[in-house]
């Protein structure tokens, strides 16, 4: 569903921290009522989510919060619902926004709606729309927006020139290449040894190991739609969706994707360190992802000679293209303090926390006061920001882990060339469907 997304405008929103140990189990005897707060999100990105935990406890003496890494992923909330069901779940939790709906449905999460609407009625409208809309299920509102993003092709200015072209041709100021375009720039930078094993590769567009080559990513590209929230359908057949998937496949066939597999699982295995991500190393001269990069390049390359500039677009003076995702804060079900994980939740989500966060990681903000804050968004950064004008969103369904998850294994099994696209996606059709046919009608 393609989402619209202004910058343009100034909200200001008066934020009037309302902090927790109204209900007297914490005082000066007892010391500060424990919370918990879990997340996945390791280095970089969590020294500075937990550096505002710091600053949250600072800020009020009735709560203390504990950070807690425990693993998981956009999907894979495994360790979550096994506490939630054992009564032993954290009081605060962050989860991928796009599966919250989903996430509510299974009764995992506590309905925020009473107690936003005592606190602050008016908090919905501090947010991006999109994002707030992310947050509901069933009218009812389940968890607070974090932050956002937007993905655009970072690329190796150095690596291109010494493949004999001229990094130019890449700068914003020109708008985007086209894909074929992206193919002859990368084509001239592979190399092999002697055995045929890539060295450095100019694109992979669909890896997803060291860069954002999704699914969404591609089908938007091509003008896709993924769902159909009127109708209460998904929509992975769009013409658009199996275009993008035919892409990727032509492409992957075109380098040999057992080659290509050989060289992520050389250089960028799972689980490395940020350090080494491929694109830092100088052995990718091209990759789709987002706006986290930025950091990663100030702290662990500050002298590469890179740039960002728009996703190739399939034919030229296409459109440009990216989308938006991003995290929320939700309450697991069973905490027996509610409230007080809400304040922590508004002050995190908030003005305070997102600036901090903005500051130290280069994610785009929710809170819409923030993107007014020409401070917050120097350089590169700036090019993020712009981009939300055209941004889509994933589609916010009670099934949308479940779609992400199903369209994953499609497009796995597309770019190892063992799935046909139209066929493929229609089975995702018929996987998924079924299973939101329960909560119809959405709207």
């Amino acid at each position: 569903m393609k989402r619209v997304v202004s910058v343009g405008f100034v909200l200001m929103v008066a934020f009037t921290p309302v902090f927790a140990g109204g209900q007297g189990e914490a005082g000066a005897d007892d010391g500060p009522l424990e919370l918990t707060f879990w997340t996945s999100h390791t280095p970089p990105d969590s020294i500075t989510l937990a550096a505002m935990v710091d600053a949250y406890n600072a800020s009020q003496q009735a709560v203390r919060v504990e950070m807690v890494q425990v693993p998981g992923s956009e999907t894979d909330v495994a360790q979550l619902m096994t506490a939630v069901r054992g009564g032993t779940g954290p009081d605060i939790y962050m989860l991928d926004r796009f599966t919250v709906a989903q996430r509510a449905a299974a009764g995992v999460l506590e309905d925020l709606t009473e107690v936003m609407e005592a606190v602050d009625p008016a908090l919905p409208d501090a947010y991006i729309p999109y994002a707030w809309q992310e947050t509901q299920f069933q009218g009812r509102t389940y968890a607070l927006p974090f932050d956002t993003d937007a993905r655009v092709l970072y690329y190796n200015r150095r690596m291109i020139a010494e493949a004999g072209i001229d990094p130019a041709i890449l700068d914003s100021a020109n708008g985007p290449i086209t894909l074929e375009q992206a193919r002859e720039i990368a084509r001239a930078i592979d190399q092999t040894d002697a055995d045929g094993n890539y060295t450095q590769v100019g694109f992979i567009p669909y890896d997803i190991q060291f860069s954002q080559g999704w699914h969404y990513t591609w089908g938007f590209n091509f003008g896709g739609r993924f769902a159909d929230l009127d109708a209460g359908r998904v929509t992975p057949t769009d013409p658009g969706v199996v275009a993008g998937f035919e892409f990727v496949r032509d492409w992957a066939a075109d380098m040999d994707p057992q080659r290509v597999q050989t060289f992520i699982s050389t250089y960028a295995p799972p689980n490395t360190p940020t350090q080494q991500n491929a694109f830092l190393t100088e052995r990718v001269a091209m990759k789709v992802s987002g706006d986290w990069v930025l950091k990663w390049l100030e702290q662990f390359t500050p002298d590469l000679d890179y740039g960002v500039t728009y996703i190739p677009v399939p034919t030229s003076g296409a459109q440009p293209s990216t989308w938006a995702g991003g995290w929320a804060l939700v309450v697991p079900t069973g905490s027996d303090h509610v409230e007080e994980a809400f304040d922590f939740m508004r002050w995190f989500a908030g003005e305070p926390g997102q600036r901090m966060y903005t500051e130290g990681t280069a994610h785009l903000p929710t809170y819409a006061q923030l993107m007014n804050d020409d401070a917050l968004f120097d350089g590169d950064h700036e090019f993020f920001r712009a981009s939300l004008a055209f941004a889509s969103s994933r589609p916010p369904l009670p099934v949308g882990a479940l779609y992400w998850d199903a369209l994953t294994r499609a497009f796995s099994s597309v770019t190892l060339q063992q799935e046909d696209p139209a066929t493929v996606l229609q089975q995702v059709y018929d996987e998924v469907q079924p299973q939101l046919d329960q909560f119809l009608p959405l709207q």
